[in-house]
């Protein structure tokens, strides 16, 4: 008889039906960089649900990064929605991403513009809808 492993089940925080060390992991653990700015918004939301300030510092873009980054860490953050994205595919330099994400007590609706640096997705800066 041959033995399974365990399914893992998926538990990234950016909804993906993935694992997080498949999905958000891997760009936080500097492994890979995300290849598109909905990748690169979905592991910056992961991020904040993970607390990962280092890696949310790395991925703004460094015209507009703040010299420090304070996060909540009483911040229950329960669910990502991409509700469109523009451009950013390999041959563009720029693009956006409007998502709203969820949190106990209300939601963040923001479109985000992302730009490339050294060939990398950053973030440059969003802004709220409601």
């Amino acid at each position: 008889m041959t033995r399974r492993a365990p399914r893992q089940r998926p538990d990234c925080p950016c909804g993906l039906q993935e694992t997080y060390d498949n999905c958000c992991g891997r760009f936080h653990r500097g492994e890979s960089a995300a290849p598109t700015p909905e990748a690169l918004m979905r592991s910056r939301y992961s991020a904040f649900v993970r607390l990962e300030r280092e890696y949310l510092l790395r991925t703004w873009h460094p015209r507009t990064r703040p010299g420090s980054l304070d996060l909540d860490a009483g911040m229950r953050w329960t669910g990502l929605e991409i509700l469109d994205t523009t451009d950013g595919s390999a041959f563009h330099s720029s693009g956006t991403v409007t998502f709203r994400a969820s949190f106990k007590g209300g939601s963040l609706h923001e479109r985000s513009r992302f730009e490339r640096v050294d060939g990398a997705w950053v973030y440059l800066d969003g802004e709220f809808l409601d």
